[in-house]
């Protein structure tokens, strides 16, 4: 039986995520402070009152001695914000399961949290006296908050713990780096690389699920960057007409993209993703210390769509997608929330919100799949986003010093920021009316005209030509 302990200070929000967490992973939810409650039959402000500290604490302990002898199933459990003071208590929660703790919020959200629940904590706000105490706790969680359907955590050093005892499909090279390292053997592995996203790649992962004997009760998991969470998604959603599946991304581009969003699917010959259905993971598991094996250039391709998320939400905050810099959970977690915000807003695409996470995306399908591959899929989308702020000026929506300062910012990233000279012009207005967004030969362009200025513009390329 699995056990999470969820562990910060007071006011941190392990209730919250202690709760959310137990329903996504199907799994029996614990707060310690009401068992101790339960076990004083008084209130622990009268507790504190009546009793002392010290009695509360024998109390805690008693509680904690029992949650963990609880073998009736995975649970998740919220400790108190001083629970693991005692070390008697750290050892038993770490022989017994996974402790993850929440980065601390800043001082004026934990005191906005501490004033509105008056009297209710006795020790009030300890999280500066104990800073060093909290900071000993190697898996980390730096935020969470709802995607839709699902529930995303991102931190570092939490992976392993939520992957134990699971079905796995993970990404080939993954697999190779990280399995060991994480305790687990995939029931299937993914070639890496786009040109593998097929309906016959599909089939497989479907022919390995039959041969586990997953049924619809059964969750599964995927491991790699954005090609594996798409299949194993869409073969998720397929399969006994849809099971459960969670996320663990494992690339940049993934972890602030794919991985949220509920879109899952293959390519086919005709066009990328054209194929495919909605079906959010029940849970996405951002860990930050996959991007330690990341190389360069791929940590490159994820910046591109980090960029892209700050010309929609017109933040352009730089650090983390500098050349060579690779971001912290609280940067991908904040560049996350400009996506989930809009998918929260727009999960299936019918208000023409979420059309403008398709920034860029109308130039930079077709460049990359002209590109036969080559150029990966956040190159594309670099290139996409630049072309598009030049077709926005043509049009007359955006300044003309635009383009070249949203280049800038890509190429501040070791991005490219030009079509190739070897992909031909001509062929891409006739690559661009296969994309999913389009009534005939109108296609929807979701053009970049400026920090915070994304417009949805249908362009008709039956009549028109931009490359031609």
């Amino acid at each position: 039986m699995k056990k999470f302990f969820i562990y910060g200070a007071p006011a941190s929000g392990k209730s919250t995520l202690g709760r959310r967490l137990a329903a996504a992973l199907g799994a029996k939810f614990v707060d310690l402070d009401d068992a101790v409650v339960e076990r004083a039959g008084a209130s622990i402000p009268e507790v504190f009152a009546a009793r002392g500290e010290a009695v509360f604490r024998d109390l805690e302990s008693e509680a904690l001695a029992a949650v963990v002898g609880d073998d009736s199933g995975d649970m998740v459990v919220s400790l108190g914000g001083g629970t693991l003071l005692r070390e008697a208590n750290r050892a038993l929660c770490e022989k017994s399961g996974a402790v993850f703790c929440l980065d601390t919020p800043s001082d004026e959200e934990l005191q906005r949290r501490l004033g509105a629940a008056p009297g209710s904590r006795p020790l009030g706000d300890r999280a500066k006296e104990r800073a060093a105490h909290y900071a000993g706790f190697p898996a980390r969680v730096a935020a969470f908050f709802e995607a839709q359907d699902s529930l995303v955590v991102v931190g570092r050093g939490i992976a392993a713990a939520m992957l134990k005892e699971r079905a796995v499909v993970a990404d080939a090279t993954v697999a190779k780096l990280w399995k060991d390292r994480l305790g687990i053997e995939p029931l299937a592995t993914i070639p890496s690389g786009e040109e593998h996203k097929t309906p016959a790649t599909v089939a497989e992962l479907w022919h390995a699920f039959a041969e586990r004997g997953l049924g619809r009760r059964d969750v599964v998991c995927a491991l790699g960057g954005g090609v594996a969470g798409d299949l194993t998604g869409f073969a998720a959603a397929t399969w006994m007409r849809g099971i459960p599946w969670i996320n663990f991304p494992t690339t940049l581009l993934s972890m602030v993209d794919a991985s949220t969003g509920g879109k899952t699917g293959c390519d086919l010959a005709e066009g990328k993703n054209l194929a495919g259905a909605f079906h959010f993971p029940r849970l996405v598991v951002v860990d930050a210390d996959f991007l330690s094996t990341l190389p360069e250039e791929l940590l490159a391709a994820g910046k591109a769509e980090m960029i892209k998320h700050e010309v929609i939400a017109g933040v352009c905050a730089g650090g983390g997608t500098a050349k060579g810099v690779v971001p912290t959970a609280a940067e991908i977690a904040a560049n996350l929330s400009v996506k989930v915000g809009i998918v929260r807003e727009d999960p299936f695409e019918r208000n023409g919100l979420r059309m403008k996470l398709n920034c860029g995306h109308t130039v930079g399908h077709a460049v990359e799949k002209l590109s036969g591959y080559a150029l990966a899929h956040g190159e594309a989308v670099a290139i996409g986003c630049c072309e598009e702020a030049r077709i926005a000026v043509r049009r007359g929506l955006a300044a003309e010093s635009w383009p070249a300062e949203l280049a800038a910012r890509f190429a501040a990233a070791g991005l490219p920021t030009e079509i190739p000279p070897e992909i031909d012009r001509a062929s891409i207005d006739e690559t661009m009316k296969g994309d999913k967004k389009r009534a005939g030969d109108v296609v929807s362009f979701a053009l970049p005209c400026g920090w915070g200025d994304v417009r949805i513009v249908p362009i008709d390329l039956g009549s028109e030509r931009i490359y031609g």
